[in-house]
């Protein structure tokens, strides 16, 4: 890569100067099929799953909009979570990972049940994090004070450190510049099992939302590329992402999220 990275330009919505960080604006998978095969060390991604919210319909939430109203008033166009379309999804993260590499992929509930076993066809299954939210969000059948990434791998990449837990406590983002705005510190943690300091990663967010996972990687000292359908994401990642260049701080984070003492991750 000669220490940049070099992607197709088609629907480039920014890069950096050095050429480290790249953001597309691009359906998640025709992002993806963009991408040449083997070229990325570590995925992290939060779909932006329709399952819940047309399960639950609740009818004027910010996120999910209003799903009796033509255009349905939503942030965002969400990823119509079939099992074919994540299947070719899947494909898709497979094909451009390394052979040696690692794979976080959250999930709510609902996506947990219908999608999760999906991914022990494409990828060995390690585990399941649990991320607790600390603050309790919606629900008619108990409040959700959780979601889940499922921890994968190609190869045998081992984890960096044997001390990461399992659960992690991290507040979840309260009146964020985007609605499912996630903390750093779930990507940071993510990052510390799979990195090292004698090498140059690239990260890769095929679902960039508010550009966390971006940040995230650039504490890390790693290579990102993420992309996402929505113009308003690509916008607050660009501005969010140049500013910690610019900087080293996070313009739409400001506080950290993390509740326990110890820092696990880094």
């Amino acid at each position: 890569m000669g220490g940049s990275l070099i992607f197709p330009d088609e629907n480039l919505h920014y890069q950096s100067k050095d050429g480290n960080v790249s953001i597309y604006r691009s359906d998640c998978i025709a992002f993806l099929k963009s991408l040449p095969n083997n070229s990325v060390d570590i995925l992290v991604t939060d779909p932006a799953y329709s399952g819940m919210n047309r399960k639950m319909k609740f009818g004027n939430g910010r996120i999910v909009g209003e799903y009796n109203k033509e255009g349905n008033g939503k942030w965002f166009e969400e990823f119509e979570d079939t099992e074919d379309n994540y299947r070719n999804f899947l494909q898709e993260c497979k094909r451009v990972l390394k052979k040696e590499s690692h794979a976080y992929v959250m999930f709510d509930s609902f996506s947990l049940l219908t999608l999760g076993p999906l991914l022990r066809e494409y990828f060995d299954v390690k585990n399941i994090i649990v991320w607790d939210k600390v603050n309790m969000g919606m629900g008619h059948h108990f409040r959700r004070q959780h979601e889940f990434i499922m921890f994968s791998t190609l190869g045998n990449k081992k984890l960096t450190s044997k001390s990461i837990p399992d659960v992690w406590r991290f507040k979840r983002i309260l009146r964020g510049v985007y609605p499912t705005q996630k903390p750093v510190e779930v990507f940071e943690a993510m990052l510390a099992g799979s990195v090292s300091d004698h090498k140059k990663y690239i990260v890769c967010d095929p679902f960039l939302g508010s550009g966390s996972s971006g940040i995230a990687a650039l504490k890390k000292n790693c290579m990102f590329i993420g992309a996402d359908i929505d113009k308003k994401a690509c916008d607050i990642s660009k501005e969010r992402l140049m500013y910690y260049i610019n900087y080293r701080k996070d313009k739409f984070q400001q506080k950290e999220s993390h509740v326990d003492g110890k820092v696990f991750w880094r």
